[in-house]
């Protein structure tokens, strides 16, 4: 959610239960300022919080002047001091997926550990013990990586995507509606499987997202009316602590993410 309207967002996501105390949106509303100022961003968000077992890591994004590849990811642990994250490469990934398991410690140096056994050479050889090493740090970065790829939703129309491959903020945008008009704010994967004949009824312009209601499995969004039907509310099932506000008719929208950092497997067998 952005920060020039953190106070106003956090109130339309907080039938969810999770929120932030007074200390840290006062903390929040000075530290971001000046890290706009710091980083040269064109604007900063506010990520959301995950929870560790000593302390919990605080998250915002800086947006440049394109939404989706100008982005830099930071967190804090009292709001106010920021570090910056190392972008989640595919060895990351690997090695975070094979290592890291469990609760988040609150402790960007604490290290992972996994340990597998390989055969070297043929049916014969000995047997070789090798040793996976993560700290917390890029356990960090990619669960930030993998929410935003799987669970980050803006409203269709939100942004506009120039004839040069630039994503920017549509600011004419005032559109609401069902699951049909909310997209991923990532690379598109599922928009390049489409036939010919579903393509033509695409604006290029802003229907280059994949569509939530194509997720599988289906049903792993929970969408509502809040607040007198007034707020748009949607909540994710596989990402559970993520919860994506929008205003109908305005261009007031955003999400934040306040849970353990855990993705629900389960998901499938609940639906």
């Amino acid at each position: 959610m952005d920060s020039n309207s953190l106070y106003y967002s956090l109130e339309l996501v907080a039938g969810s239960g999770s929120t932030l105390n007074v200390e840290q949106r006062t903390a929040l509303q000075t530290s971001l300022v000046i890290l706009k100022k710091n980083y040269k961003f064109r604007r900063v968000l506010f990520w959301g919080k995950i929870l560790g077992l000593k302390e919990d890591y605080f998250i915002a994004q800086g947006r440049g002047e394109d939404e989706m590849q100008d982005k830099k990811t930071l967190y804090s642990f009292n709001c106010m001091d920021w570090l910056l994250l190392p972008p989640a490469t595919d060895s990351m990934i690997e090695e975070v997926s094979k290592s890291a398991k469990g609760r988040f410690v609150g402790d960007p140096s604490y290290v992972y550990e996994h340990f597998e056994i390989r055969r070297q050479g043929g049916r014969d050889d000995a047997l070789q013990k090798e040793e996976i090493k993560v700290n917390e740090e890029s356990r960090l970065a990619v669960t930030v990586h993998q929410i935003d790829k799987e669970a980050s939703v803006v409203p269709r129309g939100a942004f506009i995507k120039s004839p040069h491959g630039l994503v920017q903020v549509n600011r004419s945008f005032g559109e609401a509606g069902k699951l049909d008009n909310f997209f991923h704010f990532s690379e598109a994967k599922n928009l390049k499987k489409k036939s010919i004949l579903e393509m033509s009824d695409l604006n290029p312009a802003i229907d280059f997202l994949d569509v939530l209601s194509d997720d599988i499995p289906k049903g792993s969004w929970s969408l509502q009316l809040e607040c007198a039907s007034r707020v748009l509310v949607l909540r994710s099932l596989l990402w559970l602590g993520l919860t994506f506000y929008h205003v109908p008719m305005t261009p007031q929208h955003g999400y934040i993410y306040i849970g353990d950092g855990t993705k629900n497997l389960d998901l499938p067998f609940m639906l």
